[in-house]
């Protein structure tokens, strides 16, 4: 039975009270009409339990903003969720149109820096965060005393003569739940075997990120990438102020899971007793990569489980670690977003 308003309610109770469950949460369509993002459809799902958040359907349905209880949760970058057709392929032109958000996708053939493998120019993280979604559904309904409501799409990465990979997507919500899932399939709909790569790039920032906040993760080893993360290595878990000229820092964690096979990182803010978590199986996403930028209004941590570690398709395929899909072969991804709030807090 949800709990809400301080005590807990029968389906029947809650419909005495309210003429439709719309009044205290569900999903509402909508489309962008302004500058770069104009026409991208959008939906926000929102639950009676403070979450709020924004899903980008023509943006591969990753997640824009969120909040809870009116505080934000997300960076939000200023190239706004541009429509894909400002997609720059090439290079680093990813970042032209990376709107940040709680999730932005990447892959599905390649992650990490540009470069070239087997005669392919990839740019930066692959493409699939740019596919707008089709066979879109939504709907919500009662399991018992329960309410819950999912939205789900198809995107595709496909070419001629190439890879052709299908990503199933389904986003849901409970009513009384600060917390969302996540759960994808890729397949490969081709006739010949493809490279698959996926990273999951969990965007937070301010207020929940700040000075003082700290990242709680289970871990056993954590490498830099590159000098400027050697140099902050002994600082990676806490987090400083907006530093003008701040040079990214990434790290690469060795994770423990636990018994249930499932990975906890969690980022905290003991002043405002706020944390999100991120919950996911190891299994499926064995790498996880920190994402520290504390540049001045370039201010985000990223928290990002992926199956393969992000250095570029070529450099994975040179480790012997390439995952390559057969014909028909799926590999399925689930992820869980909470807000850990009060006591929850305190326990970490």
């Amino acid at each position: 039975m949800p709990h809400l308003y301080k005590r807990t309610w029968t389906q029947k109770e809650l419909l005495g009270y309210v003429g439709d469950v719309s009044q205290m949460g569900g999903i509402r369509m909508f489309t962008l009409d302004e500058g770069p993002e104009r026409g991208v459809r959008a939906a926000e799902l929102r639950t009676a339990a403070g979450l709020r958040f924004i899903v980008y359907l023509d943006r591969g349905m990753d997640i824009g903003p969120a909040e809870y209880m009116g505080i934000p949760l997300a960076w939000i970058s200023p190239t706004g969720p541009a429509a894909p057709s400002f997609y720059e392929p090439q290079g680093f032109g990813w970042l032209r149109t990376f709107h940040g958000g709680l999730l932005s996708t990447c892959g599905l053939t390649q992650i990490g820096p540009p470069g070239e493998d087997s005669g392919e120019q990839l740019g930066l993280h692959g493409r699939i965060s740019h596919v707008p979604a089709r066979q879109l559904s939504q709907g919500d309904g009662w399991d018992g005393d329960a309410y819950a409501f999912w939205i789900e799409g198809r995107m595709r990465e496909v070419s001629v003569f190439g890879h052709d990979l299908l990503l199933q997507r389904r986003i849901t919500a409970r009513l009384d739940e600060a917390r969302l899932t996540i759960e994808d399939r890729v397949t490969n709909m081709g006739a010949i075997a493809a490279p698959h790569m996926i990273l999951y790039h969990v965007n937070l920032g301010f207020p929940l990120l700040q000075a003082g906040s700290r990242l709680v993760a289970p871990s056993q080893e954590v490498i830099p990438r590159d000098e400027p993360a050697a140099l902050g290595l002994a600082d990676y878990a806490r987090f400083e102020s907006p530093t003008p000229g701040y040079a990214e820092q990434v790290f690469f964690h060795r994770l423990r899971a636990e018994s249930d096979g499932l990975v906890r990182v969690v980022l905290v803010n003991d002043t405002l007793k706020l944390g999100l978590q991120l919950k996911y199986r190891q299994k499926e996403l064995p790498e996880f990569t920190q994402w520290k930028q504390m540049g001045w209004g370039t201010y985000a941590l990223g928290i990002e489980p992926s199956n393969s570690r992000p250095v570029g398709r070529a450099a994975v395929r040179q480790r012997g670690e390439l995952i390559e899909m057969a014909p028909g072969e799926q590999h399925n991804y689930l992820l869980e977003l909470s807000v850990l709030a009060g006591e929850q807090i305190e326990k970490l």
